[in-house]
């Protein structure tokens, strides 16, 4: 059966334009399809760290990907996936407007960053509560903001903070932090920074715009917290909600794959920030990106 496309990678985020880049570079016809805009959540940071050689922002280094992968032939279609049906060795890709046929797919549509789902959190969102420090920061200059994680996004971010407020919370409901440690080391040797372990954000409150948020300590205490900004950084939740049951998913909602980075689904593999197994890094999504490409040259050539 003829299809539109030898592959079809869902996702424009590192893992997908990689991937993407390597297939059509091998021959094969591709297409990316991508709800938003491309890069995934790296195109928010401005400074990468590790940065990928001949690029320091995320923007910038997403933006060679998306070149790449023009050069090398890839379509680039903006709508978002609704679902995923596999037959007689085809898969297709669903859509509000229609459906594109493949010879196989990649599912690399990321992550997003969590919500924390507390009283406040969405009524307050653009007006002090945000998960863009390296975006926002300069709005709060002089201020005091709060940040909520403990690994390597929160801190990144509580350091892009610190250029601007006057004091920047960083709340960790663990005894300590999982990120890197030069990124510790960072966080401590910044004066600006006040980290408080063993405590969550409860709720943010304010008028028209944030003014506050309650903590809760692990000891019982509550604690009012004067502040202009709440940014949490406090895990991420695979993009993954459009796939059939077929497409199986671990405890936290991320796609399982095998060693070829194949799905339980036919035609179908993962790579990236929504594959169980991958780990944050850029360096895991460009890895991804590459396997899967190989894996699925090797499959149909």
């Amino acid at each position: 059966m003829a299809t539109d496309f030898d592959v079809i990678v869902i996702g424009e985020g590192v893992a997908g334009l990689t991937a993407a880049g390597e297939l059509a570079q091998g021959g094969l016809k591709v297409a990316t399809m991508e709800a938003q805009i491309f890069g995934g959540l790296i195109l928010n940071i401005n400074e990468l760290d590790p940065a990928p050689a001949g690029a320091t922002s995320g923007a910038e280094f997403a933006s060679s990907l998306v070149e790449a992968a023009a050069n090398a032939g890839v379509e680039s279609i903006n709508e978002p996936v609704t679902g995923l049906e596999v037959a007689d060795g085809t898969v297709k890709v669903l859509t509000d407007g229609g459906a594109r046929t493949a010879r196989g797919v990649v599912i690399a549509s990321g992550a997003r960053i969590k919500r924390l789902g507390i009283p406040g959190e969405s009524e307050f969102e653009g007006k002090g509560v945000s998960q863009c420090a390296d975006c926002d920061g300069p709005m709060y200059q002089n201020e005091t903001a709060v940040v909520v994680g403990g690994g390597d996004s929160a801190l990144q971010e509580a350091l892009v903070l610190a250029q601007y407020c006057k004091e920047v919370r960083l709340v960790h409901r663990g005894a300590a932090f999982d990120a890197q440690a030069h990124f510790q080391q960072a966080v401590t040797a910044q004066p600006k920074i006040k980290t408080t372990f063993s405590a969550e954000v409860t709720a943010v409150g304010g008028g028209q715009m944030v003014e506050k948020v309650a903590l809760k300590h692990a000891d019982g205490r509550s604690e009012d917290v004067p502040c202009a900004g709440l940014f949490a950084y406090a895990g991420l939740a695979a993009n993954a909600e459009f796939l059939p049951d077929t497409v199986k998913r671990d405890a936290s909602g991320r796609v399982t794959a095998n060693d070829k980075l194949e799905t339980g689904l036919p035609g179908v593999w993962a790579a990236g920030a929504v594959r169980s197994g991958c780990g944050g890094l850029i360096d895991d999504a460009i890895a991804d990106g590459k396997k899967a490409a190989a894996e699925i040259r090797a499959r149909l050539a």
